[in-house]
């Protein structure tokens, strides 16, 4: 049997692969692309062997920051960055967390002063025996990386 691609190919850009269905639109929110004039390609709930039923995001002529790619970490740390030129992949970007994340997660503390003045957000990540927290900067109240509210 002939395998067909469900997505097509990419002749330059960034592809960011196996991000978890439920988790693809947030994805594409830290990273913006709403406002981008590039083209885009999104697929979700495409069938993947290693974790079920995944989204993908293919961007045409955009190449990511590091720091940008690495708030994805955040709520899609299995998702996998790869950068094409003339459709080879010539890199394999792995995500790290950063130490510390802005603007893309809401406090949870509803008295934070983030939550009532025009103040960036700013988290410190933590990581606990393989269990990553997030630490506020302001109010210092700690959350876990399963429990973050994205903007």
């Amino acid at each position: 049997m002939e395998k067909k691609l469900k997505v097509a190919a990419l002749c330059n850009g960034t592809v960011i692969d196996h991000i978890p269905s439920d988790k693809l639109f947030k994805v594409v929110s830290i990273l913006h692309l709403e406002e981008s004039l590039n083209q885009i390609t999104l697929a979700n709930n495409l069938e993947s062997a290693k974790i079920g039923s995944k989204g993908i995001v293919k961007i045409s002529d955009r190449a990511f920051a590091e720091d940008e790619t690495n708030k994805i970490a955040l709520i899609a740390p299995n998702a996998k960055i790869n950068i094409i030129r003339d459709f080879q992949v010539v890199e394999k970007r792995p995500l790290n967390l950063p130490e510390e994340i802005r603007e893309i997660v809401q406090c949870a503390n509803p008295n934070c002063i983030t939550n009532h003045q025009p103040v960036t957000t700013r988290f410190h990540v933590i990581n606990n025996d393989g269990e990553v927290m997030l630490k506020c900067h302001y109010c210092e109240r700690e959350v876990r990386r399963d429990e973050v509210k994205i903007k």
